[in-house]
């Protein structure tokens, strides 16, 4: 596990973030877990789109690029929905739904994953 701050604006974006590195990991993703709970989210390095196929909550999505600044977002993306390839991005937090509007996220927010 992970914190994944926001060093721009001086906060916690999540207290716990899980990297899907390995292949199955990436493959399962979210799928298959109700909801994500507020203060967790799974980051996916190496990655520039999503999709919600087979998932039953919607999510916000936060796209960075490999210095982990914030190149773009999708806020409440729902189940069955496909974001397409983001350029410039490199890698992808997902997040609960509402997330984005809590913390005020902006692109360009410099971001960090703090690997315990």
């Amino acid at each position: 596990m992970a914190v994944l701050m926001n060093v721009t604006r001086h906060h916690v974006v999540a207290q716990r973030a899980q990297a899907a590195r390995g292949l199955l990991a990436r493959m399962v993703g979210l799928l298959g877990r109700d909801a994500l709970p507020a203060g967790e989210a799974m980051v996916f390095p190496w990655c520039n789109s999503i999709h919600t196929v087979g998932m039953r909550f919607p999510i916000d999505a936060i796209f960075v690029d490999q210095q982990w600044q914030v190149v773009s977002w999708r806020s409440g993306v729902r189940p069955w929905r496909v974001v397409w390839p983001v350029r410039g991005a490199w890698g992808v937090v997902e997040m609960a739904q509402g997330t984005l509007d809590r913390l005020g996220l902006k692109v360009g927010d410099q971001l960090h994953l703090a690997e315990s």
